[in-house]
């Protein structure tokens, strides 16, 4: 889960990081509330999880509530790389000496924690590393020994940041990696970290992603799902609890686990046709996860077949296919459906499902075949 920069702030916050004084806001009234609890000068920015903000004009400076206004006014409901602002973080400007780089994430080849630091922030670390890739300094993390202050030094030192920010720095580095590794994070980075004229060193920006697999940990998570954000499908598709994102295809996809739902996707482009989405429905596929899902698909108008690709393992053929029928009992399809189904008991699921087959339910045995009768019957390529 991406936060946004205020979340991601109000995340640093939890762990001691220093973050500039500021607040949310949804409406221009409420921007102005927040700039004068901050204090004047003040820095409005759009809140949307993409980058490029202040070349599109989503971050500007206000000197007083006139210019606040201003600024929140065009900003609310600016379309920046396709997404629509709703909220802004109006933050106390901070006066800049210096911008670097820190993050936190993990390097899955070498199975170790990744610390970088750079001299050079202030812009994508992609173009540094490009650029000049040794203004970055590295350093594997073993998890089961940890991060210590004498590493935030090394990294510190390495990366060349100037001396009146090392303190600083090496506190805020242990101070991210504790948020990092407590707060179940899949990425937390700051960019720019600065340093200010007086000497102090604080996070400017804030972007972090958090591990979905450890929300079960983290009720308080749920005050940071923006469902605002989503589209109606995926909003019905949230509340029933499925993996689900809209795309702008017309044969409507459903899988279990996430690799055969891209895969699914896939062939359904290889073969002429445009997936109207991606729903992963994991390792159940019992009436009920059925019926949700079905449910949500319907929802989309663009969808003009159905392609329901089940591979049994742990749940076996026969299962998925008495979940599929029941579901069928209680949701009105409006589009023809293809169902592949392989794997754990497979024929038997196969002999069940020919019991509903008809011209809008049909059964193929292979993904390739599925994908080109689920196209065909949405009427070819858009």
């Amino acid at each position: 889960m991406d936060l946004f920069e205020y979340q991601g702030k109000q995340y640093f916050a939890r762990y001691g990081i220093p973050v500039s004084a500021g607040g949310v806001a949804d409406t221009v009234d409420e921007a102005v509330a927040q700039a004068e609890a901050a204090g004047y000068p003040v820095v409005v920015k759009a809140q949307v999880q993409v980058g490029g903000r202040g070349k599109a004009g989503g971050i500007k400076l206000a000197a007083n509530a006139d210019e606040v206004r201003e600024h929140a006014g065009n900003i609310l409901g600016m379309d920046i790389k396709g997404h629509v602002v709703h909220r802004l973080w109006v933050e106390h400007a901070s006066d800049i000496a210096k911008e670097y780089y820190a993050s936190f994430t993990l390097d899955r080849a070498a199975k170790k924690y990744l610390a970088m630091v750079s001299a050079k922030g202030g812009v994508e670390i992609e173009a540094v590393a490009e650029e000049d890739p040794d203004a970055i300094a590295r350093m594997h993390i073993d998890p089961s020994v940890g991060f210590t202050a004498a590493d935030a030094a090394r990294l510190v030192e390495e990366a060349g940041l100037d001396a009146e920010a090392h303190d600083g720095a090496v506190d805020i580095l242990q101070k991210l990696y504790t948020c990092y590794v407590e707060g179940d994070a899949d990425l937390v980075e700051i960019n720019p970290l600065i340093l200010t004229p007086e000497g102090q060193v604080h996070a400017l920006d804030a972007k972090v992603t958090l591990e979905d697999n450890a929300a079960f940990r983290h009720p308080e998570w749920d005050d940071f799902r923006d469902i605002d954000e989503f589209d109606e499908r995926e909003r019905l598709a949230r509340s029933k609890g499925l993996q689900y994102v809209g795309l702008d295809g017309f044969v409507g996809i459903i899988a279990n686990g996430a690799g055969l739902a891209m895969s699914t996707c896939d062939v359904v482009n290889q073969v002429g046709g445009k997936p109207a989405n991606f729903l992963d429905i994991g390792g159940g596929a019992n009436a009920e996860v059925m019926a949700n899902a079905l449910e949500v698909i319907n929802s989309d108008a663009n969808v003009r077949a159905i392609f329901i690709n089940i591979f049994g393992g742990i749940t076996r053929g026969e299962e998925v296919a008495n979940g599929i029928k029941s579901a069928l009992g209680r949701v009105e399809i409006k589009a023809p459906m293809v169902i592949r189904l392989d794997g754990t008991n497979a024929e038997e699921g196969r002999e069940i499902l020919k019991t509903v087959e008809s011209d809008k339910v049909i059964s193929s045995p292979t993904m390739l075949d599925a994908a080109r009768k689920a196209v065909e019957l949405a009427g070819g390529a858009a």
